[in-house]
């Protein structure tokens, strides 16, 4: 059987279970952190041989300012207990001896406040200027717990927060669920402090990984800052151009990540985004799962994979999102050097795949299935810059508006505001079809085309699967 493109090492998993798909390691070899970080759960590390076993106090807190280096770089240290909250501070590690928080070996450690409605300690992790950190079980998710808040206030509640420069930092195997926010990292800008603001320091590495989070109020994962600039002065974001700016106001642009790899993770339920980044170089989201986004159905804050302003270099490759309620993926990059590769989107009510970059931005986007979507199945708009030539080549397109009523070319590829693509042609073609039917396959199967003579006389001489 002939298979297109480079989809032989699929065909080898093409009868494994979705589940297996993301968490059965089907690309070893990628699931390793980049070398130049040093902070994998997978690599090898120096260590200190020093072991400490610390518990909660009486009020289940935490609370370590390392500022007099009681810690020292590769230290192990074993959270163990229910822990309301662990504020860490100061505490820094190195590229080849991190820090480890972790669970005691075999014994499950939950974090988290469920019954929290305001007041102090909202979050059940907080990392403020810590660096070279691991933190993650060494058994597995099950293990490494994250109960956050349940009331009406949960909204204000971080189930991990990364702040005040925090970075080289490495999350995996833990579970999170409810609470406001997933996962944040982020620092904030501070007037009179002009390490917080772009160009001054850049935060370095960040590596998520083959964690769950599931029912939080807002976004799973806020990785980044998301505003373009921020007016200390009035001490709120600002979205414009520089010609809107108030007079006498003073704005910075937020601090931005370089090195960032979210893989391997299985996200569901979450109130807005699903995976949201932004303000960051040099990314990598793959294998992840993501499902049932933007259940507070809010059009602003509903991509199930987002990649944000002020990003450069990103590849968002071999990931699953299907049956939310937003758009499948919404990019709002810079620049030309953006890979949307070898995806399944499908199954939602908005569009399918939206893009709105900047700075001449341009995107290719290859080999993804984009199945049953409420709208187009991919829309480009130039508005804001994304005026570079786009190449699409290599796609599934399947059901634009679900399919109903008279399905024109422009549902696939919908262009607008001097939006460019240049499509492929021969093996390098799209497919295109105006229902799920005429396709041959089903949603049960993720949308598989397979070797078959389809409705209305299309044959297709390729596999694709995921």
């Amino acid at each position: 059987m002939k298979i297109r493109h480079d989809y032989r090492r699929h065909a080898l998993i093409a009868a494994a279970t979705l589940l297996s798909f993301i968490v059965g390691c089907k690309k070893e070899a990628d699931e390793s952190i980049d070398k130049t970080i040093g902070n994998s759960a997978t690599s090898v590390t120096t260590t200190t041989g020093r072991t400490f076993t610390l518990v909660p106090d009486a009020y289940g807190r935490l609370i370590i300012n390392n500022s007099a280096g009681t810690y020292k770089p590769g230290d192990v240290i074993n959270l163990k207990g229910t822990f309301k909250a662990v504020f860490i501070s100061n505490m820094s590690g190195t590229a080849t001896a991190p820090i480890t928080f972790q669970n005691p070996s075999g014994s499950i450690s939950y974090f988290g406040d469920p019954t929290w409605a305001g007041g102090g300690y909202p979050c059940a992790l907080d990392f403020s200027n810590c660096h070279y950190i691991k933190l993650g079980s060494p058994n597995g998710k099950a293990y490494f717990v994250i109960n956050g808040s349940t009331t009406t206030a949960r909204e204000a509640y971080f189930n991990i927060h990364l702040g005040n420069h925090t970075d080289n930092f490495e999350i995996y195997n833990l579970s999170i669920n409810n609470g406001g926010t997933g996962i944040v990292a982020k620092t904030e800008p501070v007037k009179g402090d002009a390490t917080t603001a772009y160009p001054n320091s850049t935060m370095y590495n960040l590596s998520i990984h083959g964690i769950s989070i599931n029912n939080t109020r807002n976004e799973a994962m806020y990785l980044g800052h998301t505003a373009t600039y921020w007016d200390l002065t009035a001490g709120v974001p600002y979205y414009g151009t520089t010609a809107g700016m108030t007079a006498g106001h003073q704005y910075v642009q937020p601090i931005k990540w370089n090195g960032v790899k979210i893989y391997s993770n299985i996200v569901s339920n979450s109130g807005l985004d699903g995976i949201q980044t932004a303000a960051m170089d040099n990314v990598e989201i793959y294998s992840n799962t993501v499902t049932n986004w933007a259940t507070q159905k809010n059009s602003a804050h509903n991509g199930g994979i987002l990649i944000g302003g002020r990003t450069m270099g990103t590849n968002t490759h071999d990931n699953i999102v299907r049956n939310g309620w937003g758009e499948l993926c919404q990019f709002y990059g810079s620049g030309t050097n953006h890979i949307i590769k070898n995806n399944l989107f499908c199954d939602n009510v908005g569009d399918g795949v939206s893009m709105r970059g900047a700075a001449g931005a341009a995107v290719q986007f290859l080999n993804n299935t984009v199945a049953n979507t409420g709208g187009n199945t991919l829309r480009i708009n130039g508005y804001t810059g994304q005026t570079g030539t786009n190449i699409v080549r290599g796609n599934v397109f399947i059901a634009p508006l679900k399919g109903v009523g008279t399905i024109y070319s422009k549902y696939y590829i919908y262009l607008e505001n001097g939006a460019v693509v240049s499509e492929g042609t021969g093996s390098l073609a799209n497919y295109k079809f105006a229902t799920v039917a005429l396709s041959g396959t089903t949603a049960t199967n993720y949308y598989q085309i397979t070797n078959k003579t389809l409705t209305g006389g299309y044959t297709l001489g390729y596999v694709k699967l995921f």
